[in-house]
């Protein structure tokens, strides 16, 4: 299979993509029963039932091409000249009335649960029952099965959706550009995560959005902006999210309607269909599915969530509506890789200690409960599956530090963890103001003495005989820890964990400022250096990205923090 698939010829068309089309979701899960035949259903209303909506995206206006990805393209198959043909722009800025056949003239949207730390939360739903809570500007419109995997294509900003709540479904192009360099930049890094394909944006739509003024210190957005409207397209196995799965064992478990409990049952089978065939054998009965299910995404959320600290990335807001059932990374709203060390660092002001750099574990802990709770809805009256579901519950914590422990020690180079060593180094680099990826990626050099590692100080002059004292010891303690008989092997190692570069606010904020005035040079130089995480670049790359954040853009809004992020 896998070498036919290689003998296969590129896509060069829309037509040619339209034959790998296989709408699995909509072939087969239920339709909301309500849900109008021409899917214009653009005002929020409560969805009763059904796993989905069909929709009709609304276009963008005129639209232009920004990006595409190149690598997304090639695994699959798909020709670079796709990306800037009509038909092509025309779908993935949000026109299916011309797709050909056999795609779908509909996309569909999907409604989820909220949960916040492990919290149910109605409030959110405009009418105070869950059942208007989803997809409100997010819109799959295309399935396709290529090189043996399945990808599901979704506009991001592709207009109003039952789930709207009242917003106009419009994504801006300052996140838009966000997401588009994040998503690539994260495959990159070698961290789970879903897929950028297209960014296109409009010539002549715009939309008002609440922002910060210029070098506002304001921790709130506090003026109304005009802003450039745009649609990227981000591409995944599935964008089944636990809050989906949390909203189908909701009403199971209060009975909402007769076929509640056979919805849940159906959404959970889809999911494992989707996310984890390869690991779940089909011909197992339901009870022992969910319990591998259970064991599999606990696997793939603590190693998910081990990598963003490793790589320094913070989600922000990571709710169970956020939290991808396959495992990866979902959101990309108010995300930010962090530069000055602090366990505490959290770049969306409203997610609090929550959802802080460090706290990322517990949080994801809190999401497992939730993804726990939905799957003892199918277990109701087996006791003996639901003790064993009870374990895999019990043990995550301790799952969760074991990938944390064995993801340090690959970032120092150590076969084995050492508290010790560790806790001292967290001391220090929060007294010494350290930037994050430059530490770890000076460290990667091995360096003889301290000297190296000052690159990584944020501020000098706080650096007594004391601190310095205490750096070395710490040095020269690593070192005997590390005893690496070959150290150019063991540099490599750590520099295959370590990123030299990663996508900190300051970098991106004059990307789309420019892409705001139809300059995507800074953009695309961002794309191409951030699909490089790893490697040595030119100098005059180096010098602009890889450095500590200046100073004047501490404390600024849209900068170091925000408060909205459409």
């Amino acid at each position: 299979m896998k070498v036919e698939e290689q003998n296969l010829p590129t896509i060069k068309t829309l037509d040619d993509l339209a034959k790998l089309s296989n709408y699995s979701l909509m072939n087969t899960l239920t339709s909301d029963p309500d849900a109008t035949a021409d899917g214009v259903d653009y005002y929020p209303r409560q969805v009763f039932s059904g796993h989905f909506v069909p929709v009709n995206p609304t276009p963008i206006a005129t639209p232009e091409y920004i990006a595409h990805s190149k690598s997304l393209f090639s695994e699959l198959r798909l020709d670079d000249s796709l990306a800037l043909s009509p038909d092509f722009i025309s779908m993935f800025s949000g026109d299916l009335s011309n797709v050909p056949e056999p795609m779908s003239k509909l996309g569909w949207a999907c409604g989820y649960a909220l949960s916040i730390y492990g919290k149910e939360y109605y409030s959110q739903c405009p009418f105070q029952t869950g059942n208007g809570y989803g997809d409100g500007r997010a819109i799959s419109v295309l399935e396709v099965v290529t090189g043996g995997k399945r990808w599901e294509m979704q506009l991001k900003g592709g207009g109003k959706t039952p789930y709207c709540r009242g917003a106009d479904g419009r994504a801006v192009l300052r996140s838009s550009v966000r997401e588009f360099l994040a998503q690539e930049h994260m495959h990159a890094l070698g961290v789970p995560t879903s897929r950028s394909l297209s960014l296109y944006t409009s010539k002549t739509e715009q939309v008002q959005r609440s922002w910060y003024r210029e070098d506002s210190r304001s921790w709130d957005a506090d003026i109304m902006v005009s802003e450039t409207v745009a649609i990227s397209t981000r591409v995944a196995p599935s964008f089944i999210r636990v809050g989906q799965l949390e909203l189908f064992s909701r009403r199971a478990r209060k009975n909402e309607h007769s076929k509640a409990s056979e919805e849940l049952e159906k959404i959970v089978l889809h999911l494992i269909d989707r996310e984890y065939s390869e690991v779940i054998d089909k011909s197992l009965g339901l009870p022992e599915k969910v319990i591998l299910l259970a064991k599999e995404f606990r696997s793939r959320l603590t190693s998910l969530v081990a990598n963003w600290v490793r790589v320094g990335f913070c989600q922000g807001n990571f709710n169970g509506d956020n939290c991808a059932a396959g495992g990866f990374t979902l959101d990309y709203g108010p995300f930010g890789f962090i530069d000055l060390f602090d366990p505490n660092y959290q770049s969306w002001t409203g997610g609090g200690r929550h959802f802080a750099f460090l706290n990322q574990p517990v949080a994801a802990e809190r999401n497992f409960h939730m993804f726990y709770t939905t799957l003892q809805q199918l277990l109701i009256g087996q006791e003996e599956y639901l003790v064993e579901l009870n374990k895999v519950r019990r043990d995550f914590t301790k799952v969760m530090q074991e990938e944390m422990e064995k993801m340090w020690a690959k970032k120092l180079g150590l076969n084995t963890f050492n508290q010790e060593l560790f806790s001292e180094l967290e001391t220090l680099m929060v007294q010494t103001n350290v930037d994050y990826t430059i530490f770890f990626r000076e460290l990667s050099e091995l360096p003889e003495d301290i000297e190296p590692l000052k690159k990584s100080f944020y501020n000098d002059e706080i650096l007594d005989e004391g601190i310095l004292k205490r750096w070395s010891l710490w040095l020269e303690n690593w070192k005997s820890q590390i005893n690496s008989a070959n150290n150019q092997e063991l540099s490599h190692e750590m520099k295959l964990v370590n990123p030299k570069y990663t996508l900190r606010e300051w970098i991106l904020v004059p990307a789309y400022k420019k892409a705001k005035e139809g300059d995507y040079s800074s953009l695309r130089e961002l794309q191409e250096v951030m699909t490089q995480p790893y490697s040595e670049q030119s100098k005059e790359v180096e010098d602009k990205y890889y450095r500590l954040k200046p100073s004047e853009f501490f404390e600024v809004g849209g900068i170091s923090h925000v408060s909205c992020s459409s």
